[in-house]
């Protein structure tokens, strides 16, 4: 009985107390001569550190910074007569078309470093190869008031970082029209080699703050 009358009066008390805490600063002076009352107020902004990236279809950056599943498929079809002349062959797909993409990074916090991976050579059904040093990327303006977003050199593997340094506000905004090209250097068998997510088709290109 005396520990629930204790906690009764403890709870009342604190109760009581609340009001007191959240009260907003005043001061109260009274005289008869000039008086000054002063009272403060603190305030605090928190702005969370953000990144994005965009490579092909994605959300209008930079009013929406959202997510997005769409993955562009970029497909070259060269013709058996030009085949390995080292006539580059454009592409078709890609969010703009012509296999040219929309590539784009923003980020508040400092400099950031883009790379490119692969799983390894693009293969077909019979194990044949295409190296992915033979898909090149030329990076050209896009909007013309950002950074240019160059496009890391895609390899069988992890390629040569990118590394885009901040402004002195510590801010990056860069975009670029990435157009993807078929270098066409060698006569390979006929086959389909790569495609969506199968036959190591895919590059994932990773943005990392530094």
């Amino acid at each position: 009985m005396k520990t629930s009358i204790a906690l009764k009066t403890l709870v009342g008390v604190a109760a009581m107390a609340l009001p007191l805490i959240a009260t907003a600063e005043s001061n109260y002076q009274t005289g008869t001569g000039g008086l000054s009352a002063t009272a403060h107020v603190d305030f605090t902004i928190t702005i969370p550190r953000t990144l994005y990236l965009r490579v092909g279809t994605g959300s209008a950056y930079p009013a929406t910074l959202a997510n997005g599943a769409t993955i562009d498929l970029i497909t070259f079809s060269p013709a058996l007569a030009t085949l390995g002349n080292n006539t580059p062959i454009a592409g078709t797909g890609g969010d703009i078309g012509g296999g040219v993409e929309t590539a784009a990074i923003l980020t508040n916090s400092n400099t950031v470093s883009l790379t490119a991976t692969a799983t390894g050579a693009l293969t077909d059904a019979s194990g044949d190869t295409i190296p992915f040093t033979q898909i090149n990327t030329v990076a050209s303006a896009l909007t013309g008031t950002d950074m240019l977003l160059t496009a890391p050199t895609l390899t069988n593997g992890v390629s040569t970082p990118v590394t885009l340094t901040a402004a002195a506000n510590k801010t990056i905004a860069a975009d670029a029209k990435w157009t993807y090209t078929y270098q066409n250097a060698a006569v390979v068998p006929a086959g389909t080699y790569g495609g969506v997510n199968v036959n190591n088709g895919r590059v994932v290109y990773t943005a990392t703050i530094l």
